[in-house]
């Protein structure tokens, strides 16, 4: 198989992440550095990433984890910070990642694989999923911010723009997102000087957090992997009242 396809076999990261750590040099197949994308490895061949060993994982799992704040979504951090994927069951002894991100002050769902197809079919942004979130900020949001995000809006050359926004609150909002770009909803709610006391997601397509706790996790479901794998289409009309 392709060396980027064994690396996600392995839990390193998707396919897409295990091509750039192959472009670093941080792999090596039978002790011989491996820099080029498409190389075939086969059984018997050692391969290693940073000098560790790696093998392709025979258990896969799926998880959804319901992400406090202040915990990072990272293989590892530099600055010492909690990650998120600690949250997770001991019993699992596979290396699993995140599918996605949110922020360090974020909180809410957020997936957990050691299947690098599921995390690069799930993660890519032509799977069009929904991403469900509930906004509080600093003060009172007038109705031109509504307005302005349902319309797009052009902020340092990108321009930003929600699939959905519903007002629960003078402060509060629900916001659907379908592109989803880095920090999307600080950065247009910044923009307006409104910046997020509480960003929490609560759906990721078809896969709702609901009772889930702060803090734990829970496997998907075999209906939610289901629908995940044929792009994460939502059910007629959304689980919770948007339309597709």
């Amino acid at each position: 198989m392709r060396l980027q396809v064994f690396l996600a076999r392995a839990g390193v990261a998707s396919r897409r992440a295990s091509e750039s750590l192959i472009l670093q040099g941080r792999v090596t197949v039978n002790g011989g550095v491996v820099r080029l994308l498409g190389t075939k490895v086969g059984e018997g061949d050692e391969v290693r990433l940073d000098g560790a060993l790696l093998e392709a994982e025979k258990t896969l799992h799926y998880l959804a984890l319901n992400k406090p704040p202040l915990y990072i979504c990272a293989a590892s951090d530099r600055e010492g910070r909690t990650l998120a994927r600690s949250l997770l069951p001991a019993e699992i002894t596979e290396r699993l990642y995140n599918v996605g991100r949110l922020d360090y002050r974020s909180s809410g769902l957020i997936l957990f694989t050691n299947d690098g197809d599921f995390a690069l079919r799930v993660g890519h942004p032509s799977g069009g999923l929904e991403k469900e979130y509930l906004v509080d900020a600093s003060g009172p949001v007038p109705d031109t911010v509504l307005e302005a995000f349902m319309r797009g809006i052009e902020i340092e050359g990108q321009t930003f723009r929600c699939h959905n926004i519903e007002r629960l609150g003078r402060k509060s909002l629900r916001v659907v997102l379908v592109e989803g770009k880095n920090r999307e909803i600080r950065r247009v709610f910044s923009h307006f000087h409104l910046h997020p006391e509480r960003l929490h997601r609560i759906r990721i397509g078809p896969v709702s957090l609901g009772g889930l706790e702060s803090g734990k996790s829970r496997p998907l479901t075999g209906e939610e992997l289901s629908l995940l794998n044929t792009r994460g289409k939502n059910p007629p009309g959304g689980k919770h009242g948007y339309s597709n």
